[in-house]
């Protein structure tokens, strides 16, 4: 990692790097609901139209959910699909909050959340286990696709977070487990660190929150 001494900002993904999430989980759960093809169409590396256009805000959820159904040629209820589409989400371990807190008295961060709003919805269940209404408690400002209408990988996402807070790549960490999101950003003079399955984001920093990387 080049220039950490630089960093004075922090952008954070979300699910896979703050949050838990299994995308088997949802393509079992699915499965086990009768439609067997899901893991063609989403997965961590890519996803189909559908669930693009449910995560930039272009659909609604209802609009989802009966995409869902066109597709996979079953008349599921709302609350199946629902079931399912949310067993992706796992947990938000305290350790992560706790970090998080701290690093926001020192740096500057930020989330940037490639999300839907049913998801979105499940987030503030999570939050308030903490204390916690607003994700801009816990972030200077957190930026979700289905809200601005963008996500990652592109590289519009980005330019966007950077001239709104008015950050200067080179100053700024990115942290993400998906490495397409990495190499925008790194095309981009961003600071990047790819987090592993093995890698906590409390592994990044030391005890007195200073990067380790």
């Amino acid at each position: 990692m080049q220039n950490i001494e630089k960093i004075k900002n922090i952008i954070f993904d979300f699910g896979g790097v703050v949050l838990n999430i299994d995308y088997q989980l949802t393509v079992e759960a699915f499965k086990e609901i009768g439609f067997d093809n899901l893991e063609n169409l989403y997965s961590k590396a890519s996803q189909n139209q559908l669930f693009d256009n449910l995560e930039i805000g272009l659909i609604t959820p209802q609009e989802f959910r009966d995409g869902i159904r066109k597709i996979s040629k079953r008349n599921f209820s709302d609350e199946r699909i629902d079931y399912a589409w949310n067993k992706i989400i796992l947990d938000l371990p305290e350790k992560r909050i706790l970090l998080l807190i701290e690093l926001k008295t020192k740096y500057r961060t930020y989330l940037l959340s490639n999300t839907n709003k049913i998801h979105y919805d499940i987030y503030f269940t999570y939050l308030q286990k903490y204390g916690y209404k607003y994700f801009n408690e816990i972030f200077e400002k957190a930026y979700f696709s289905h809200e601005i209408k963008m996500r990652k990988p592109n590289k519009e996402i980005f330019e966007f977070v950077l001239a709104e807070q008015q950050i200067i790549p080179e100053e700024t960490l990115f942290i993400d487990d998906s490495i397409q999101h990495i190499n925008a950003a790194e095309n981009l003079g961003i600071v990047t660190h790819h987090l592993t399955n093995n890698e906590d984001i409390t592994d990044l920093f030391d005890k007195e929150f200073r990067l380790i990387i």
